[in-house]
């Protein structure tokens, strides 16, 4: 099984699908295009983003990037991967050219592409590879990659290669060497990686870093891509308030803004020299309960909790009709082995009062923490759940915490909270991130083993009819027992000023697969 990508480093690599077992059994991920009608790339100028999950926790030690601004600045501006996420949701090659697999996919090459060089002028060699991924491989590691590297045993080097040597075969491993956390720095002589001076092999090297503040990067004119990246500046300004993030973008101060606030969109485009670009995505916004946790270790009133939440009263009230109902099911209906996790949990409080008095409660008092930061409309989400709930004799109890340090301080340490998902590539990342019992994002504190057998059992299955069954059980056991409530599936909404120039968008993460400063440019030049 081979996957070859081109040889050229330009703007436009030649696509293919994923690996032969996804690609057999669902086509690959492929999402909707969304670009505009415009005059091509010219270089030049600046870019100002507004963004609104920066954290003063923040630091260049990419395991433990965790936000868009890190995600945007440092995965997707000052650094590169093996392999990068292209706008339709397949593969190319980055820092690897190339990449092939033995017959079981538990040996993977990657031969890397000649001439890269990090900042300082250093060439890019295999020992840097492989140093940064064992980065996220100790004993102690807490990275948010660590279910992807625990399937390594080892790393090898060869002239211009790095070799992957798997517990167990998997034929999705080139994408999950997408993964933001996987960022390539330098080697240390003697082991590590030199992740403290911010050197990369991106296309914007380090200016300045003030943890959730401002990050500002300067053109890197000998990057690896020709004719990228088309701004000489990228400056990521955290904006947590929403309408501050707005007055920005409308006074000149900002050129974009994530996750423009939906009851403000007309407003935007009401000005010619606005406009608001949505981007099919596999986001998916929850309130998560933990599992292990009273009272939500007691699967009644997780079942309880799922029935006493009206999302279709949600998407109309809070996202004003732009949202999909979530199921329960952490799944995007785009992803391959996608399935249906009947029932339907809509919203009857009259049941959920009956399955606690069965379970011996009459009702049920819980603490839901939210903040802004934890998705676009999270409080007042939180707000309508409380009333929803109170006639299930359920008492939500919201507490509104603070968005800066929220994914610090509150996500997988609260017992309930609000939580905003990008979704992964494949089930197989997205669940050994945060279901199986033994993912370092567990924020539902899932620990089911039956679940964890079959997610095992998927990953090495190459029949398609056989890992889809193993997937549509998988998704049954999360709806079913599982601690997550998914409020929603979103787009990606970003305002930005007419004056920003792009193509088609990536929507599998956030500012356009992270690497908006790499491939928009300014239109006005």
């Amino acid at each position: 099984m081979r996957q070859q990508v081109s040889n050229s480093p330009g703007f436009a690599p030649s696509r293919r699908g994923f690996m032969a077992g996804l690609a057999a059994g669902a086509g690959g991920l492929t999402l909707p295009r969304v670009a505009l009608a415009q005059d091509g790339p010219k270089p030049g100028g600046k870019l100002r983003y507004g963004m609104n999950d920066g954290s003063q926790q923040d630091t260049l030690d990419p395991a433990s990037w965790a936000t868009v601004m890190t995600g945007f600045a440092f995965n997707g501006a000052l650094c590169n991967n093996l392999v990068e996420l292209l706008p339709d949701g397949t593969l190319a090659g980055d820092l690897a050219e190339s990449w092939e697999a033995d017959a079981g996919a538990m040996r993977w090459t990657f031969v890397l592409r000649q001439g890269v060089k990090f900042h300082d002028g250093r060439p890019l060699t295999p020992e840097d590879v492989r140093q940064s991924i064992l980065h996220h491989m100790g004993e102690d590691s807490s990275s948010g990659a660590l279910a992807i590297v625990r399937q390594i045993e080892r790393i090898d080097t060869a002239e211009g290669q790095v070799i992957f040597t798997l517990v167990e075969g998997n034929a999705d491993f080139p994408a999950l060497m997408s993964d933001y956390h996987l960022s390539i720095f330098p080697a240390r002589d003697g082991g590590g990686i030199d992740w403290e001076s911010g050197i990369g092999t991106g296309a914007f090297k380090l200016d300045s870093f003030e943890p959730g503040v401002a990050i500002r990067l300067l053109r890197n004119p000998e990057y690896h891509k020709p004719g990228l990246p088309h701004f000489d500046e990228v400056e990521v300004l955290n904006i947590p308030d929403s309408t501050a993030r707005l007055n920005a973008l409308l006074t000149g101060e900002v050129d974009v803004i994530e996750d423009v606030d939906i009851r403000n969109v007309t407003l935007v485009e009401r000005d010619p020299k606005l406009k608001v670009v949505r981007t099919p995505s596999l986001r998916h916004l929850t309130f998560d309960m933990n599992c292990s946790v009273a009272p939500y270790d007691n699967p009644a009133v997780r079942k309880a909790l799922k029935l006493a939440l009206d999302r279709d009263d949600i998407i109309a009230k809070v996202f004003l009709g732009e949202a999909t109902k979530g199921n329960d099911n952490p799944a995007a209906r785009i992803m391959p082995y996608f399935a249906e996790t009947p029932p339907q949990y809509d919203y009857d409080p009259e049941a959920a009062r009956a399955i606690l008095k069965e379970a011996g409660l009459d009702g049920v008092s819980v603490d839901l923490s939210v903040a802004e930061s934890a998705f676009p409309g999270a409080i007042d989400a939180a707000v309508l759940f409380r009333e929803q709930a109170a006639k299930a004799g359920i008492t939500v109890n919201v507490v509104q915490e603070a968005d800066d340090g929220y994914w610090d301080n509150v996500w997988l340490k609260k017992p309930f909270n609000a939580s905003d998902w990008y979704g992964r590539v494949t089930l197989d990342w997205l669940f050994a991130t945060s279901y199986t019992s033994d993912s370092p994002w567990n924020n539902t504190g899932f620990q089911n083993a039956g679940f964890d057998e079959i997610c095992k059992a998927a990953r090495t299955e190459l029949d398609p009819a056989r890992r889809a069954a193993l997937y549509a059980e998988a998704q049954q056991i999360l709806h079913d027992e599982g601690g997550v409530i998914t409020v929603a599936f979103v787009s990606w909404r970003l305002a930005m000023t007419t004056n920003v120039g792009h193509g088609e968008l990536g929507g599998i993460l956030p500012a356009d697969n992270h690497r908006g400063a790499e491939r928009w440019w300014r239109a006005d030049i």
